[in-house]
């Protein structure tokens, strides 16, 4: 068995080209190779759910059997077990897979084995040896995935480490990016290929639960936890890009807001150049979002009831034309953000730098933990109390607060029993959701404001107190019930 470490980086066709002249690259010549990859699975496809890989690779007149384990990680970076044999296209032998479990879970799929889709490129290869004891393989593959009669380009750039660390692997990167725009894929070929195949509808990536232990590290969850942060942002990344579905912002935003809460909530054991880097260009990205959600609510969610109500209303349908022109400069400059080499930029960065950070078992997760949490649930408990004036400042520091309470129970959340969490936690988000509603409504004024200045409308800020004092009426009822709950995380 090998360990195949690498990043992967996705390039325009125009870019490729420039590629061979880079300084790193320029007076040496590339190896070429023509490589044709037929990829098998059951009809169930077991092994994509398994995140298994077996392929059959034509390389000249050779043919390569080839199983993998697929465990990639953000920032265009994969760690992926691999085991490869000589043999026949349709003759599958895996006595070389030295894993038992996973030798016999393959055994027992073989008689099911069929095509599924193949990948057809042409690879231009150099080995890199920028140091003594380090070699990297930069390989730059062109063609094509084929399933059915469906086709994607391939157009990318491999960085293997042969020899040497990981973080020499992303100084070449780095060293690339900075002369040429190149943006981190997290998604293999293989995955891309099992898209296409199955001709896959494009959906909003969800915050995914991060597998912590308590013998781990602080730091080493801090680490786990940033990256699967990074693994929504970027599997929002297409959607916000290519459609104008608003799920796609709104989940990238969350991702952000995730990511900033937990770069917070580590702060006292970050280097801080790391958090003075970091955070401000994450702030960036989240703000070049932020309005295209709010006018997503405004026409939604806000508008919609009072456009029935009085639908004849002129100042109604002026507020409305303005909203969507609103909404459509606000969504170009989030794709046009997302799309960026900035963004790209940040990605590879961030991902080196949080690789880097130093281990250290001080302070002790079981003492981290729980005083993280007690820090945020005070604080939440005392802006609980000057909610009591109802001024919508209060309110939404309030829910700034509660909030990232919520990210660090889920960030937290693995290291302790689900049902001593589900209770507290779903109280939590019963009040989140009243308190995020208000808010909504505290931005569709100054909004309507915005998009008629000069104009305002006395009907929708009729509509808003309203909908504001009804909710008014629940918040006591939902904060007293949320106060009452006992910090399920200092339960014996």
């Amino acid at each position: 068995m090998a360990l195949e470490t690498e990043i992967k980086l996705s390039l325009t066709a125009s870019t490729a080209r420039r590629l061979p002249a880079h300084g790193l690259l320029s007076g040496s010549k590339p190896l070429q190779q023509k490589l044709v990859n037929t990829y098998y699975d059951t009809p169930d496809r077991r092994l994509q759910r398994k995140r298994l890989a077996v392929r059959y690779r034509q390389k000249g007149s050779e043919w390569l059997l080839t199983v993998k384990s697929d465990a990639p990680l953000p920032g265009g970076l994969a760690q992926r077990r691999e085991w490869e044999v000589a043999g026949q296209p349709g003759e599958f032998d895996f006595s070389h897979v030295d894993s038992p479990k996973l030798r016999r879970f393959l055994e027992a799929a073989q008689p099911e084995l069929v095509p599924v889709f193949t990948t057809d490129f042409t690879r231009s290869l150099w080995v890199l040896t920028p140091q003594e004891g380090t070699r990297i393989e930069l390989a730059l593959d062109r063609g094509k995935i084929v399933a059915g009669d469906r086709q994607a380009v391939i157009c990318e750039i491999e960085l293997e480490l042969l020899e040497g660390k990981v973080a020499d692997l992303f100084v070449i990167a780095l060293a690339l990016q900075a002369d040429l725009p190149m943006h981190p894929e997290s998604a293999s070929k293989a995955e891309r290929g099992y898209r296409l195949a199955a001709d896959e509808r494009l959906l909003p990536c969800r915050a995914a639960n991060v597998q912590l232990e308590m013998g781990m590290s602080s730091v080493g969850i801090f680490r786990a936890t940033a990256f699967s942060c990074l693994a929504q942002l970027q599997g929002n990344e297409r959607g916000v890009r290519e459609t104008d579905a608003p799920e796609f912002i709104h989940q990238a935003r969350v991702a952000i807001r995730r990511l900033r809460s937990a770069i917070r909530l580590w702060r006292p054991l970050l280097p801080p150049d790391y958090v003075t880097d970091f955070d401000p260009r994450w702030r960036t990205l989240a703000n070049a979002m932020g309005d295209t959600r709010n006018w997503d609510v405004f026409i939604t969610e806000i508008l919609p009831p009072i456009n029935q109500a009085f639908p004849e209303h002129a100042d109604l349908q002026r507020l409305t034309e303005q909203a969507r022109r609103q909404l459509a400069g606000c969504r170009q400059a989030a794709q046009k953000a997302i799309a960026a080499p900035a963004y790209s930029q940040l990605l590879l960065s961030f991902t080196a730098a949080t690789l880097a950070l130093p281990e250290s078992k001080k302070p002790p997760v079981s003492a981290f933990v729980p005083r993280s949490l007690n820090k945020r649930a005070k604080r939440v408990a005392e802006l609980a109390n000057e909610t009591k004036n109802g001024t919508p400042e209060a309110r939404h520091a309030l829910r700034v607060a509660l909030k990232r309470l919520r990210y660090a129970l889920e960030f937290f959340a693995p290291l302790f029993p689900a049902r001593r969490m589900q209770r507290y936690h779903q109280s939590a988000a019963g009040l989140l959701d009243l308190l995020g509603r208000m808010n909504d409504s505290a931005v569709a004024e100054q909004l309507a404001e915005q998009a008629l200045p000069g104009h305002p409308s006395d009907l929708v800020r009729g509509w808003l107190a309203g909908r504001n004092d009804l909710m008014l009426g629940q918040l006591d009822a939902l904060l007293g019930q949320f106060l009452s709950h006992p910090p399920p995380w200092e339960h014996a």
